[in-house]
């Protein structure tokens, strides 16, 4: 970015200095002047509410883009405007003086401390970063003074993390990519984004990087942001005042419509958002709304059936991905540090690493990941093979991931190391290299209903489950727990938690979210929902609405199914499979890489082919095929099971469907008929033992629910307690306000006597300026009156008694009634004009006693821009007027001695030439044009010596000029003989003379020709 100050230079009109310049502030008058009194939609009054504070980053060509802007802005919007620019840190910017000839509000250059007040507009200084908490702006030195800064995306996300959604950021004309990590940043506290139309603006880097994320809200021409602004303000602000109860009040009186709309996205994109938080989903929807102007969420509904597109929008804003590398530094070096040595220790050479980063968005966070993971294995001198499974459900954000280029600006997050050793520059963009691209597999996945990855060392799932409702993510905990290793690891998000599933995994970083699975054999929450992908039902019209009463068959069916019947799986003729019921996690595991929901695909090692044996030969022979005494391996173990595969012919079934059940199987049917030979000696003894292992069955089961009650009381327990622990911090936080409201009183009484001396002080200053005014106006000794808009009296210098007759008592008095000491008093008349049009007159007037005068008048405006009489002043012009008199006398007495010297001249039969200082003939009288045969064309303006045909080169004359005129000022009576075309051979004398003007004219030289 150095090398790019020299053009911001010239853009930003900047101007050298060798010291650290004075910031300073301009203000001028709030009212606005007839050249920008445009005013757009009216805002309601927030002065006592919180306002918006609009974020502009500009760089080259952002000038003429800001001027544009607050052209066109009202100098009464509520809003704030702080404006970051890249600017060349050794110069000092001439921008708020610019910037103030656009605008009435006031501009102010930052400074630290600064707190941020609605209608003004606050300039970034040179050398300096500017971030803002608490509404307070701060300057913050900057590491490098020279090369790649990003003040603007610095600034934003502070904004984004102090002003929440009453953040705005514009992006306006500019070079590179500063600025988009910001407005993300901005999009995930639910601000709003506009942005220069890159078909207009000079440079269209910033801009378009910034349309390229996908979270630009509005793409406008400068002049039109305004409008635009004010309409999204206009709607918004009386959304915004309301508090989480109302927020929850009015999403469940919209429960019905909301529903609705989650039908809409589903049936459009095929993905459930009635999962999700419902305060964040309407929150999105809100913001919907906001930019569209739709006060309520019936016509939004109305407004998503007619536009398919506003659909589309509606799923981007649900799936913003705000992400970005390694972040949370210190978590990823916790995992580097301690968590993959303590991971990886005693693992083969050939191991095969397994990862899985669930809502990756852009892929950030799974190149993170990959590469801490590359520079640990390095650094050990491992040699893993490495799968890292990356799944988002938004398919654009998997293809930007896939390609692997980022903006320039992911240097501030990315260290210099990393950036030289796996990234490529590229423009104004960084690719990752191939190696970590070939690590990390992208591919579009919906975690609530898609299958997990299993076998993995480490789950990343990080500010994704924050979005989901709590049932939701009651689910999603076992689903880790069942994909991870043994000492697998869950890495969250900061402000995430395993909630009640402490029996799941244990805490190795309670800071920084890392946990690390437990072995589930005595786990509460042994069983979890599978999920799979479920055929779409297009036609719903016939499912029931609703389920008012469960009957005793539906109970005890319900009861059968879920602990009777064993695992299964219905596929189609294609070994598809269509719907799954029970635990099949011992029998069927998902492939790596896309999803395939192919059951010979997902069966585990041994099945494999008894499986397709089976399936064959119940398709062919359409009968119920078993086949016993199958050993399957799952987790390192060998499972007996007794495969059954059945065709289904039922009339409300598809042709080719089969139900697959997977049927545990302590001794096979074999070994029972071998048992049944021995006869009946043994027969007694076999049937007591299977009664004594069935009791024992029964006592285990026994057993395990009391555990499980137990576990589940204590569970309530601890609850019950963690809830009087939050009640008890509840009143203390309580008692804490009251003692904070109590210390505000105190404050507020300290702060209305301090406004109160503030004021007195005012007065005092006031009082100081009205004497000073008063003294500096009869020290210019201008006679000078101030008459309000009815021509009366209102003010008057001391020497204003050489115009006219005033006393102190005059004031109020009508000018027509005072006595005018002029030939022409015309001051009633002027005056009307001037407040008529408001154009100022100057008037030339005399005294009685001869004196003379420049009478001026001017409208007076008041601070807000009001007309309030006007001004007159006499300025004494009576030494001038002399003056101008004496010299018309001497131009006079000039131009008649002018005329007689050169009638002279005319009138001698010497030739006669006027030379100035180079030679050039400035003058010839008639006897030389007559005697050497020229024209004045031909001689006037032309050097002595290129006459004719340089005729007049004679070396002796050029000698004498050179030479002797300027050591004696004149020769004399120089004989010279010269051959002239026209006229022959000529003999002549010549005398010159050197010209010294009185005062500061011009030496000349007199050359006098005579004839022989």
């Amino acid at each position: 970015m150095g090398k790019l100050f020299s053009e911001f230079s010239l853009e930003f009109l900047i101007i050298p200095v060798k010291k650290e310049a004075i910031m300073s502030t301009k203000q001028k008058n709030n009212a606005p002047s007839p050249s920008n009194s445009k005013q757009l939609l009216p805002l309601k009054s927030i002065t006592n509410d919180p306002f918006f504070i609009v974020g502009m980053g500009a760089s080259a060509g952002g000038l003429d883009a800001l001027e544009n802007f607050f052209q066109n802005m009202p100098n009464n919007s509520k809003l704030a405007f702080v404006i970051i620019t890249h600017l060349d840190p050794n110069q000092i910017s001439l921008m708020p003086e610019l910037i103030q000839k656009q605008t009435e509000m006031p501009v102010f250059t930052i400074e630290d401390g600064l707190k941020v007040q609605p209608n003004s507009i606050y300039i970034v200084p040179p050398n300096k970063d500017v971030g803002i908490i608490n509404g307070t702006l701060q300057l913050i030195d900057p590491i490098e003074n020279y090369g790649f800064r990003l003040p603007i995306d610095y600034f934003f996300k502070t904004l984004a993390a102090d002003q929440k959604e009453k953040a705005i950021c514009i992006i306006l004309s500019g070079m590179g990519t500063d600025g988009t990590l910001g407005l993300k940043a901005i999009k995930e506290e639910l601000g709003m984004v506009m942005v220069h139309d890159p078909e207009v603006s000079k440079y269209n880097g910033m801009p378009q990087s910034a349309i390229e994320t996908g979270l630009v809200d509005f793409i406008c021409f400068p002049e039109n942001m305004p409008d635009q602004l004010a309409k999204y303000i206009q709607h918004t602000t009386t959304l915004i005042k309301r508090n989480a109860d109302k927020i929850n009040e009015l999403s469940k009186a919209s429960t019905d419509i909301m529903q609705k709309i989650f039908i809409i996205l589903r049936t459009h994109t095929g993905h459930d958002f009635s999962q999700y938080k419902k305060n964040t989903i309407y929150r999105r929807i809100e913001r919907r709304m906001n930019i569209h102007q739709i006060s309520s969420i019936a016509n939004y509904f109305k407004y998503l059936q007619q536009n398919l597109n506003e659909v589309n929008m509606l799923f981007k804003d649900l799936l913003i991905g705000v992400t970005r590398f390694f972040r949370d530094t210190p978590a990823f070096d916790e995992l580097s540090n301690t968590v993959f040595p303590n991971l990886f220790k005693n693992k083969p050479a050939d191991y095969n690493v397994r990862m899985w980063i669930p809502g990756c968005s852009t892929g950030e966070e799974a190149y993170s990941i990959g590469i801490i993971l590359k520079e640990f294995m390095n650094q050990h001198q491992f040699h893993f093979s490495v799968q890292i499974f990356a799944t988002d459900l938004d398919s654009d954000a998997i293809e930007i991931a896939r390609t692997g280029v980022y903006p320039a600006n992911i240097a501030s997050d990315v260290s210099k190391k990393y950036l030289n050793r796996y990234f490529t520059k590229q423009d104004n963009s960084f690719l990752i290299k191939k190696e970590i691209r070939e690590m990390i597999v992208f591919a579009p996945q919906d975690i609530i209903k898609d299958p997990p990855f299993t076998r993995l060392d480490l789950i990343s799932c990080r500010n994704f489950l924050i979005y989901l409702d709590n049932q939701l993510q009651k689910k999603l905990m076992p689903l880790f727990h069942y994909s991870l290793h043994p000492n697998g690891i869950l890495f969250l998000g900061t402000s995430e938690t395993i909630g009640g599933f402490m029996d799941l995994f244990s805490v190795i970083d309670k800071k920084w979210k890392i946990f690390e699975r437990k072995p589930n054999l005595y786990a509460k929450h042994e069983f979890f929902e599978f999920p799979i992908s479920s055929p779409v039902i297009k036609d719903v019209s016939n499912l029931p609405q609703k389920v008012s009463k469960v009957t005793k068959a539906q109970l005890l069916e319900r009861i059968l199914l879920r602990d009777i019947v064993p695992a299964c799986a219905l596929i189609n003729e294609k070994a598809e499979v269509l719907y799954i019921h029970g635990r099949t996690g011992k029998y069927l595991e998902p492939t790596q890489g896309e999803f395939r929901s192919n059951i010979f695909d997902m069966a585990r090692k041994g099945l494999k082919f008894e499986l397709s044996s089976a399936i064959r030969k119940a398709l062919s022979s359409q009968k119920k095929i078993i086949c016993e005494g199958v050993n399957v391996k799952t987790n390192g173990n060998t499972q007996m099971i007794n495969l059954i595969v059945i065709p289904l012919n039922e009339p409300d079934t598809l042709p080719g469907q089969l139900l697959v059940i997977f049927e545990d199987s302590r001794i096979s049917v074999k070994d029972k008929q071998h048992k049944g030979k021995q006869g009946k000696k043994t027969a007694y003894t076999v049937e007591n033992v299977q009664k004594i292992e069935a009791e024992l069955q029964y006592t285990r089961e026994n057993l395990q629910t009391t555990i499980e009650e137990l576990e589940t009381s204590n569970e309530e327990l601890k609850s019950t307690n963690e809830e009087l622990q939050s009640t008890n911090e509840e009143l203390q936080s309580a008692n804490e306000e009251l003692e904070t409201s109590r210390e505000e009183q105190q404050s507020l009484n300290e702060e209305l006597q301090t406004v109160n001396s503030e004021l007195q002080k005012k007065i005092d200053e006031l009082s100081s300026t009205n004497n000073d005014m008063k003294n500096l106006l009869n020290s210019l000794e201008i006679p000078t009156v101030f008459l309000d808009n009815n021509l009366c009296v209102k003010r008057f210098t001391s020497h204003i008694s050489e115009i006219m007759n005033l006393i102190p008592s005059d004031i109020g008095r009508s000018i027509n009634d005072i006595v005018i000491k002029l030939n022409d008093a015309a001051i009633v008349d002027e005056a009307k004009k001037v407040l008529n049009n408001l154009v100022f007159r100057e008037k030339e007037t005399q005294t009685h006693n001869g004196h003379w005068y420049l009478m001026r008048i001017l409208p007076y405006r008041t601070m807000d821009n009001v007309i309030d009489g006007v001004v007159v002043t006499f300025i004494n012009i009576t030494d001038q007027k002399s003056a101008v008199k004496k010299i018309e006398l001497l131009n006079t007495e000039n131009q008649d001695a002018r005329d007689y010297a050169e009638s002279i001249i005319e009138t001698l039969r010497e030739s006669i030439l006027i030379l100035d200082k180079e030679m050039k003939i400035v003058f010839a009288n008639k006897s030389f044009y007559k005697r050497f045969h020229v024209l004045p064309d031909e001689t006037l303006g032309k050097k002595l010596y290129d006459l004719g045909n340089r005729q007049w080169d004679i070396p002796e004359l050029r000698k004498l000029i050179d030479q002797v005129i300027p050591e004696n000022n004149t020769f004399e009576n120089f004989e010279v003989e010269n051959h002239f075309p026209a006229i022959g051979l000529k003999k002549m004398i010549l005398n010159a003379r050197k010209i010294v003007p009185k005062g500061s004219g011009q030496e000349k030289i007199l050359l006098a020709i005579e004839a022989l």
